[in-house]
């Protein structure tokens, strides 16, 4: 039997609900990840929650099979109410399965540029949501690991994690300001791409090779020129419409298909 709580008021459903803010997370180490197909991902690809929470009515052997392995590996797996649920994850309909989970960056020095024909380098990303769903893609194409260059939004905030549907677990995340970028780069093997709203070369004509390492700006500016000029080359995704850029997770998903196609 596991333990139960019923008061918003607990200690650990406090500390759950706190990871919402990013100075919680940061000293902690840890993350919210919400959903039984999101907790059941990170089960699979090795990593166990420290904290389980599921509601009342949540039943599944998905979720007996991660309550098992939270508490084998010294976690605290606790049902709880609707109104915890609510509490936690800030939503009036939410998930019946919160797992806590530690977060995982890789350093810059480990990454293996040979192990995958594409890698994704971010530069100042800014929007949670788009970060997500870039981490969602790069994991569908089979990316190496995706670099956030500079002060970027947090991967691990409840936003963010959402919007990966659990590839959170399964693309390596890397952290490192511009002038480790700069050095790390210098010794790339194969070809650096960014995308500029002011290239000339369109981003089908480029030669990517592999390894190809997509160099994508931030949401409001794009590449800065310091970043540009990292680039062996800078291309343009062509607007036809009167829309004048694309929204920086579909740019970069056609660089990613572009570069792995």
């Amino acid at each position: 039997m596991t333990p139960r709580i019923t008061s918003l008021a607990n200690p650990t459903v406090k500390a759950v609900r706190a990871l919402h803010l990013r100075k919680e997370r940061d000293a902690t180490g840890l993350f919210v990840a919400e959903g039984l197909k999101t907790v059941t991902e990170g089960l699979e690809l090795g990593h166990a929650p420290q904290i389980l929470l599921y509601g009342p009515q949540a039943d599944h052997p998905l979720l007996r099979k991660a309550i098992a392995a939270t508490t084998t590996a010294g976690g605290e797996a606790i049902e709880v109410t609707e109104a915890i649920l609510a509490k936690v994850s800030r939503r009036d309909n939410p998930q019946a399965v919160v797992g806590v989970f530690r977060q995982v960056f890789r350093p810059l020095d480990t990454l293996e540029p040979q192990a995958a024909v594409c890698w994704v380098a971010l530069h100042r990303v800014r929007d949670p949501g788009n970060l997500g769903t870039i981490v969602r893609t790069a994991d569908a194409a089979g990316c190496g690991a995706v670099i956030l260059v500079g002060e970027c939004c947090d991967p691990y905030s409840v936003e963010a994690v959402r919007a990966t549907m659990g590839s959170i677990f399964a693309v390596p995340l890397t952290r490192a300001s511009e002038a480790e970028f700069a050095a790390w780069r210098s010794q790339w093997p194969g070809s650096v791409v960014g995308a500029l709203l002011s290239a000339t070369v369109d981003y089908r004509a480029a030669a990517y090779q592999t390894p190809s390492l997509l160099l994508m700006g931030n949401e409001q500016q794009g590449l800065p020129p310091e970043m540009a000029g990292l680039c062996d080359v800078n291309v343009k995704i062509p607007m036809r419409g009167r829309a004048d850029s694309l929204n920086l997770a579909v740019a970069t998903g056609v660089m990613i298909y572009a570069a792995t196609g």
